[in-house]
């Protein structure tokens, strides 16, 4: 069995994935135009000697395929797009691309999946079955790990479970959030369009005000929140836009709502759907008007699977301790577009920890956004020793 020792990772590697990064911080790239990215990445790849295949216009995948025998399928998945933020964080390696940073770590993920497969493809003597390392563009926007999904990203053959971790700036440098069942929401929007009738303020009585259906449903909408779920499962109904009205003295014919909903089972998610759309057109019915419901599903909670997710932090505590090793009390409200992989296969996703003792702590997708470039080895290290340890026994054979 390799031992914890084997899979550090040497210092003239990590000096190597610290200019990548800096290179990859320097050079961000909106979703679905990360080209210079993704050729970037084959580069490297190129350098090393490594094969890969790519997928859609900027996906990349790598097999590494074990040399020591039969065993399971596992995925990794790392994000490679960047935001549309203006940098502030005033680093020496700042982004060059105005109005465009990573500010939410993916810069640190694709990192550390970089130097996760050159340790494991160093290693593949030692891997049973085989290893996807995916570096999926489009993060930030909707429906991209479906994309790939749909593309056969988790095929030929089949994957057995998945790993994708996060930079995480509400712990200690260094520190791994773990967390059973859910650890981030699900994120579906909602477009509500109220048509009533128009006419003048002086003679409201010939005419249906959609403004006044608009604040009925205002109203109502969060009691889907206080009254229609469990007080112990968190859910989320907001409302973030609203548009109508021409005048003060018209009585507006057309109002526009658009908000979002999060919900951490499922269940919960489609019951939202259903009930803000019955909600919403009962309302305008009783005054008089129409509302027409456009539901956009985007992402799927992430929900943990127990046995990868036990595999993974059993790995964790034995390469940094148990001291490092934290159990999430809540999800995050927040969503990630690997839900769409935890869906389908066993999956874990967890928290790499970067907050630094003395520094202020920025949130991700603040212009102020940073971490600290050792924290990359401990990702590399959690991913290679998991899956040449325990999770290439098989996700039910891993603990």
């Amino acid at each position: 069995m390799i031992t914890k020792e084997e899979i550090r990772v040497k210092q003239d590697l990590a000096e190597q994935l610290y200019a990548i990064r800096k290179h990859l911080h320097r050079h961000p790239e909106l979703s679905f135009q990360e080209f210079s990215t993704c050729a970037y990445i084959v580069s490297i790849l190129e350098e090393w000697g490594i094969p890969f295949t790519r997928i859609g216009e900027t996906g990349i995948f790598v097999d590494i395929i074990g040399e020591n025998g039969e065993g399971p399928h596992i995925g990794i998945r790392a994000d490679i797009d960047a935001l549309p933020v203006q940098e502030k964080t005033d680093l020496p390696f700042s982004s060059l691309n105005g109005g465009v940073m990573h500010a939410c770590g993916h810069d640190g993920h694709t990192t550390i999946l970089l130097g996760t497969v050159k340790q494991l493809y160093q290693n593949k003597y030692l891997l049973s079955g085989r290893v996807r390392c995916i570096f999926q563009p489009g993060e930030e926007a909707d429906g991209a790990a479906q994309q790939l999904i749909d593309s056969g990203v988790l095929e030929n053959p089949d994957v057995d479970a998945m790993l994708a971790l996060h930079l995480w700036p509400h712990l200690p440098h260094g520190t791994i959030g773990v967390k059973y069942g859910a650890i981030t929401a699900s994120c579906d929007d909602f477009i509500i369009t109220i048509e009533g009738k128009g006419g003048h303020s002086a003679r409201p009585h010939q005419s249906v005000d959609a403004i006044t259906i608009c604040s009925q449903i205002l109203h109502a909408l969060p009691t889907l929140v206080t009254k229609s779920s469990s007080p112990v499962e968190p859910v989320v109904v907001h409302v973030g836009k609203i548009q109508g009205g021409t005048a003060s003295n018209v009585v507006a014919d057309k109002v526009v709502l658009e908000g979002t909903t999060r919900a951490v089972t499922r269940e919960a998610r489609k019951r939202l759907e259903s009930q803000i759309i019955e909600l919403s057109e009962n309302i305008a019915k009783a005054f008089g008007g129409k509302a027409s419901i456009r539901y956009i599903e985007s992402h799927p909670p992430v929900i943990n699977n127990d046995l990868v997710t036990q595999a993974l932090e059993a790995s964790a505590i034995e390469i940094l301790g148990p001291g490092k090793v934290v159990h999430l009390k809540e999800p995050s409200m927040g969503a990630d577009d690997f839900g769409s992989f935890a869906e389908r296969v066993p999956s874990t996703y967890f928290r790499l920890g970067t907050a630094q003792e003395g520094k202020p702590i920025y949130d991700l997708h603040h212009p102020q956004f940073e971490f600290h470039e050792s924290i990359i080895p401990v990702g590399i290290e959690i991913f290679t020793y998991a899956i040449l340890t325990r999770l290439q026994k098989g996700v039910e054979k891993s603990c």
